[in-house]
């Protein structure tokens, strides 16, 4: 049975495309036939971290809601271009990162029905174990509708205040949408907190699953979008935290 994840966070910032990212190489490190798509159109990037060139992207996903193309064919392999033993595969349907294209999609608009289409197309015609959404920041109706279609929801936050009042509105909108799977991803929390204390704290403020806390990593930092973190750094203990929380959407 496929399963649908959105990952998503209330404000920018948060690491969701790392996290999006880590969270499909570790799938894929374990058998998985995994898809990604870059649903932030207006700010996308997600291609930077899988090592996939501008000149190798034939088709976006602006192509396939412009109707040039059907979803399948604007989903790249790019399971060669990760590095570390790969056991099954990861394709990419990334957004296009054209200027103009962007400044069509905010002018114009687009489907957001055949958004959600195109989702169910691509798992079925590349027999995915799972698609991963990775949304927009904030609400918007193609937020809404990704999530709920998802059987998973990973809601990303900081510990900060501004994150705290923006992700009380995502998870409260994910529980009136009945996701069967929502767990809160707390990222980039500073040393001198306690990994506990916060996780108690999310937990009650939210009513809702921690599925890891993870600390602020300066060699996150320093890997600055290069590539994939689970991947060059396997034990580290940022790493160890997205295992826990895989296996919780497995």
């Amino acid at each position: 049975m496929s399963k649908i994840i959105s990952i998503h966070s209330f404000r920018g910032g948060t690491g969701k495309s790392n996290t999006t990212a880590n969270i499909s190489a570790l799938l894929a490190m374990d058998g998985a036939r995994v898809g990604v798509v870059d649903t932030d159109i207006a700010s996308p990037g997600i291609h930077v971290l899988f090592n996939l060139d501008e000149s190798d992207m034939v088709h976006s996903l602006n192509d396939y809601l412009w109707g040039k193309c059907g979803i399948e064919e604007a989903a790249h392999d790019v399971t060669g271009h990760v590095g570390g033993e790969i056991k099954g595969q990861i394709f990419l349907i990334p957004s296009s990162i054209k200027p103009g294209e962007i400044a069509r999609i905010l002018r114009e608009g687009y489907d957001v029905g055949l958004l959600n289409d195109g989702f169910r197309d691509v798992v079925e015609k590349l027999k995915l174990d799972y698609l991963l959404i990775d949304t927009h920041p904030g609400l918007n109706e193609e937020t809404l509708l990704s999530i709920a279609i998802s059987n998973a929801l990973v809601i990303i936050l900081r510990p900060d205040s501004q994150d705290y009042q923006g992700t009380a509105v995502t998870v409260d909108v994910a529980k009136k949408l009945d996701v069967p799977n929502m767990l809160m991803l707390v990222n980039k929390v500073p040393s001198q907190f306690d990994i506990d204390d916060v996780r108690t704290r999310v937990e009650q403020t939210y009513d809702a699953v921690v599925g890891a806390v993870l600390p602020h990593s300066d060699e996150m930092m320093t890997l600055a979008s290069s590539g994939i973190f689970a991947i060059r750094f396997p034990d580290h203990i940022v790493t160890q935290g997205l295992r826990k929380l895989v296996d919780q959407l497995k």
